[in-house]
């Protein structure tokens, strides 16, 4: 049985590290390419607007942001822009999958494979779960004292695709920020020598930091998500359970609202 000191204490590494200079340099150059054209520019420009959010004279908890808004007036044109985003989003994780096999890395290797679908699938329900309802309860009590803005994860209009627009989007976002954060990010540091702690921690402060946006609780939340599901994978090598628990999470969250909103009271 796996104790709890075990899950804390650093795994043994998968990838061998790097130890040709040129080749390093080549690595940390790539990390900060990706980063710079993904979720590392996401973060500097949420930092960005939680601090335009905290000029306002408006309290945070009165302020507003939609996670996913109407982008054109014209309803097709509208879905057409939505469907782009997607993309995008499918885009930067493909974009980290891609440079791992160039690396010479299989995606098996990271736990992209179809060995065990059913435990996946279990995992993904479980670890949905452990995130999802206290990350709700966070998200209430930072917002009941002020430290977060008021988040609506859909102000799409009543459209007939409304609903499968969303679960395309929480899919796009789960994929992307798992496989660049996490497969891609950490294997990654694991070549450049970084130890696993060491990298279990500066992939989480990333994560954290490009939900600022949302205010303290959104960087807490995500920054602690960030923490277990990368001590997970470095246990299990399981990246679709990630993608899986992610998915769930956002799903809920943007068919739930878009649903519910309105109608319930205590749903801001």
């Amino acid at each position: 049985m796996t104790t709890a000191r075990q899950w804390l204490s650093p795994p043994s590494p998968v990838a061998a590290p790097v130890t040709d200079a040129r080749t390093r340099r080549l690595v940390g150059t790539e990390v900060l390419v990706v980063l710079t054209v993904t979720l590392g520019l996401s973060a500097l420009r949420s930092a960005l607007n939680l601090l335009d959010a905290l000029l306002q004279t408006v309290p945070l908890n009165k302020q507003q942001v939609a996670l996913n808004a109407p982008e054109a007036q014209a309803a097709l044109v509208d879905l057409a822009l939505q469907l782009t985003r997607v993309l995008q989003l499918v885009g930067w994780g493909a974009l980290g999958a891609y440079l791992l096999i160039r690396a010479g890395i299989a995606l098996r290797d990271v736990g992209l494979d179809r060995q065990r679908p059913g435990r996946d699938a279990l995992g993904a329900v479980g670890l949905a779960a452990l995130i999802g309802v206290p990350g709700l309860g966070l998200y209430l009590l930072a917002r009941a004292i002020g430290v977060s803005l008021t988040i609506a994860p859909s102000t799409l209009g009543d459209t007939w695709w409304r609903l499968p627009v969303l679960i395309l989007s929480a899919a796009a976002n789960s994929w992307a920020e798992e496989v660049v954060m996490i497969g891609y990010l950490i294997t990654r540091l694991r070549q450049l020598g970084w130890s696993e702690n060491r990298s279990l921690v500066a992939q989480a402060l990333l994560r954290g930091c490009y939900h600022l946006y949302q205010g303290l609780g959104g960087f807490i939340g995500n920054l602690v998500m960030g923490l277990v599901f990368g001590r997970v994978w470095q246990r299990t090598n399981r990246l679709w359970m990630l993608v899986g628990a992610h998915a769930l999470i956002d799903v809920v969250a943007f068919t739930g609202y878009a649903v519910l909103a309105g109608k319930v009271g205590w749903l801001p």
